[in-house]
């Protein structure tokens, strides 16, 4: 299975006032393309500065980060923009659904962007719909569905691209423990067929449905290992 994130020796620091912020240090870590990868950590550990990293919505102090075989840690805001929208689907805690407008609108809105033409978008859209099964809800807007419902929606729109890696920012920190067994389901469909899937949380059991748990402490890889998910 080929590799399709490196970083190697990747560090973040920012500063405030005087003082000096050590988010990661200098972490090193391989995904290979289909994995299904948690990653960890108390509050402080870094986690979050890898998220954004790994998403390229920031860019380290030092080190190298590799994503599909093109080095974007030392890639400008705007390149890094055409990375995100060309490799990377993202799935927020919140949702972030436009409320006026449908499921369909929104999972459009990336193709929007992207320069896609209606009827391409609709059918792109409605195929993305489907996979998380809500072909029938194609019309409704966010305060027509259950909680569960427009995380699904957020879900679609982030592989509406065809991403190559998808990130998921705590997906069910707003969810309850019957609605976050129903989205961990649907993640465990999309990486059975294929999807390479990387999730941040903080929750042990949410991160036992991967197939690899990665946890930070103070900016440092801790552990690297197989979770019960692997054998799944």
């Amino acid at each position: 299975m080929s590799t399709i994130i490196r970083i190697l020796d990747l560090a973040r620091e920012y500063r405030m006032g005087d003082e000096r912020i050590y988010a990661l240090r200098g972490v090193t870590l391989d995904i290979r393309r289909n994995e299904y990868v948690a990653i960890m950590g108390p509050s402080g550990s870094g986690k979050s500065t890898m998220m954004n990293l790994l998403g390229c919505l920031d860019t380290p102090t030092a080190g190298e980060y590799w994503l599909n075989g093109e080095e974007v840690s030392r890639l400008s805001d705007d390149a890094l923009a055409r990375v995100r929208n060309r490799e990377i689907g993202f799935v927020f805690q919140t949702f972030n659904l436009l409320p006026r407008a449908t499921a369909l609108q929104n999972v459009e809105l990336p193709l929007v962007y992207a320069g896609v033409r209606a009827r391409d978008r609709r059918d792109r859209a409605v195929a993305a719909l489907e996979r998380v099964g809500l072909g029938h809800r194609l019309e409704h807007r966010p305060n027509e569905l259950s909680g569960g419902q427009r995380q699904r929606v957020a879900i679609a729109r982030a592989l509406v691209n065809q991403p190559s890696i998808l990130l998921a920012d705590e997906p069910t920190g707003n969810l309850d423990s019957v609605t976050s067994e129903e989205i961990m389901r649907v993640f465990a469909d999309l990486h059975a067929a294929g999807q390479t899937v990387i999730m941040v949380t903080h929750e042990s059991d949410i991160a036992a449905h991967a197939e690899r748990a990665v946890v930070l402490r103070d900016g440092r890889v801790e552990s690297d290992r197989l979770t019960r998910g692997a054998a799944a």
